[in-house]
């Protein structure tokens, strides 16, 4: 298949994994060709590590015709500034998550794209990877029987202590729903499909936050968004669980997504990473056992979701990681949020199938032998 030519927006910390891996295991079926940045020198620097030939001003970048797909990596509350003017540009987008800041924004954002006959889509790709499609797998296999309820945990004491500039975790926009939602949210509807309500309660007791690591050590931030967020979540199969995500707690170890089915029980790794092995205990034996994986995409393989919209692109269907995807995704995380204010359940307007499987280059197969 021809290469997609690809521009980026946003030459932060995040954009270093995806350049090396774009212009890396990817590169087959991508090309980056120009980035772009509000700081011009920090655009340079990431085109000269990484070879990329052009570097366009941020006003020159959305009417180029040196790329067909923009990657926006920019921050949270720039994500829908940027994807419209791509869109509107009649570009194909590919964003970091979340897709915006509200549900609304990202209904925009999918008019916009279908008004100019391009694809969105976007973050995170992890559900793509060896862990979330072997928990798929088995799932689809039948292995513990029918799904009946599940529980998800990402529990954490902030980013503050690795983040030089850990300022948008904490802003509008931000907050551990919003942060690190997406990847347990897109992992459970990879596996249970489309969600239907959301009842939650949350909290803020941390009203400030000191950087500790980098130039800014020991600047004082405030906390915008609640970072204790808890609730349920029932599912269209009537699958019902529950969810807590914090910035607030000093982590234990708790298993970060089950689920729990008639005949067993399937122990679902970190969302937020690629290739840690999936547990499925048989209700019968009670024994367990580790599954083989089902896709090679083990170590951190961001760009993977740019990698599957650029086949899907040139295959002429819409991309796994896509715009209603993610912005089913988003209508939850809005649910969460207006669920507590409001202390009453929140009935979700949209609808999302589930994702088809991938299987990518299949483990032992020659990248020539690539299937979509």
């Amino acid at each position: 298949m021809k290469k997609l030519k690809t521009g980026i927006m946003g030459c932060g910390k995040i954009s270093e994994i995806y350049l090396t891996n774009l212009t890396g295991m990817f590169s087959d079926m991508i090309e980056v060709t120009a980035v772009s940045d509000l700081r011009p020198e920090r655009a340079r620097a990431c085109a000269d590590k990484y070879g990329i030939p052009n570097v366009l001003p941020e006003e020159e970048f959305y009417s180029s015709d040196l790329f067909e797909l923009a990657l926006n990596l920019t921050i949270p509350k720039a994500h829908v500034q940027v994807s419209e003017k791509a869109l509107e540009a009649g570009k194909h987008v590919y964003s970091e998550k979340p897709l915006g800041l509200h549900y609304e924004e990202g209904c925009r954002l999918l008019t916009e794209a279908e008004k100019n006959k391009v694809f969105i889509g976007g973050a995170p790709d992890t559900f793509l990877g060896a862990a979330a499609q072997t928990a798929r797998a088995a799932l689809d296999d039948g292995m513990i029987g029918r799904p009946v309820a599940f529980t998800a945990f990402m529990m954490c004491h902030g980013w503050e202590k690795f983040h030089p500039n850990p300022d948008f975790y904490y802003a509008k926009g931000g907050g551990p729903m919003y942060d690190m939602g997406p990847y347990y949210l897109t992992s459970l509807v990879n596996l249970l499909g489309s969600a239907v309500s959301v009842s939650a309660m949350n909290s803020n007791p941390i009203r400030h936050r000191e950087v500790l690591v980098g130039p800014r050590k020991g600047e004082v931030l405030p906390v915008e968004m609640p970072t204790h967020v808890v609730g349920t979540i029932r599912f269209q199969n009537d699958v019902v669980g529950s969810m807590v995500t914090s910035f607030d707690v000093w982590p234990v170890d708790l298993p970060h997504v089950v689920i729990y089915g008639t005949d067993g029980t399937m122990v679902v790794p970190n969302p937020d990473l690629f290739g840690e092995k999936v547990r499925v205990m048989d209700g019968k034996t009670s024994e367990w056992k580790e599954l083989p994986f089902v896709n090679p995409y083990i170590e951190n393989s961001r760009g993977l979701g740019v990698f599957e919209m650029a086949l899907a692109i040139r295959g002429g269907h819409s991309p796994r990681a896509g715009g209603k995807l993610m912005n089913h995704v988003l209508e939850i995380m809005d649910a969460f949020h207006l669920s507590a204010h409001r202390k009453e359940e929140i009935a979700l307007s949209s609808f999302c199938e589930r994702p088809e499987t991938f299987r990518g280059k299949t483990v032992g197969m020659a990248p020539e032998e690539e299937i979509a």
